[in-house]
């Protein structure tokens, strides 16, 4: 009993705190600060999305007007994997209001990305390459995955959440962003 007991408060831990990558460096508050140059995101379909830091949070070509959620993620990571059900609830409950970018912080195929998306019927962007490690240094470094930053309509900072966070919580956040 005592080590079943053991595993669950083993298990549980790791699913709330997240996997970490010990590659860059998490900081207390996402970075708002000077205004940088657009980095180009790229989907798993070859589209661009142009991705600029501004003194309030960040602009998102093509998303203009929308809450905007970043998702950091690597598709070895179980907690990662676990949220992609209730990410795909949100993007299906916000619709058009709402754009769920999942950046992926490992290097995979456009090919083997399409397969995972297929597999976990992924209704939301997911984007790939080495611009997506620049986009994690840019909101201020991400070493636990999954974490999410949350900008309102505006491509203002709202939020940030490290680990698995609950599908409730993030849906009243996206609700005050959108400002209902």
């Amino acid at each position: 009993m005592h080590m079943k007991s053991l595993t669950l408060l083993l298990a549980s831990t790791l699913f709330f705190t997240g996997c970490s990558n010990t590659e860059t460096s998490l900081k207390d508050e996402v970075t708002i600060g000077k205004e940088k140059g657009p980095l180009a995101l790229i989907d798993t379909s070859g589209n661009t999305i142009a991705t600029a830091k501004t003194p309030q949070g960040m602009t998102f070509a093509g998303h203009e007007g929308k809450v905007v959620l970043l998702n950091f993620f690597a598709t070895w990571c179980p907690p990662c994997k676990a949220e992609i059900p209730h990410l795909n609830a949100l993007q299906t409950a916000h619709g058009d209001a709402l754009s769920i970018i999942s950046v992926a912080l490992e290097e995979k195929s456009a090919e083997e990305l399409k397969s995972f998306i297929e597999y976990y019927t992924i209704n939301y962007t997911v984007t790939q390459g080495e611009p997506n490690f620049e986009l994690a240094k840019e909101v201020g470094g991400v070493s636990t995955i999954p974490y999410m930053v949350l900008y309102d309509k505006n491509g203002h900072y709202a939020t940030h959440y490290v680990g698995a966070v609950p599908e409730e919580m993030i849906d009243a956040d996206i609700k005050k962003a959108l400002g209902l």
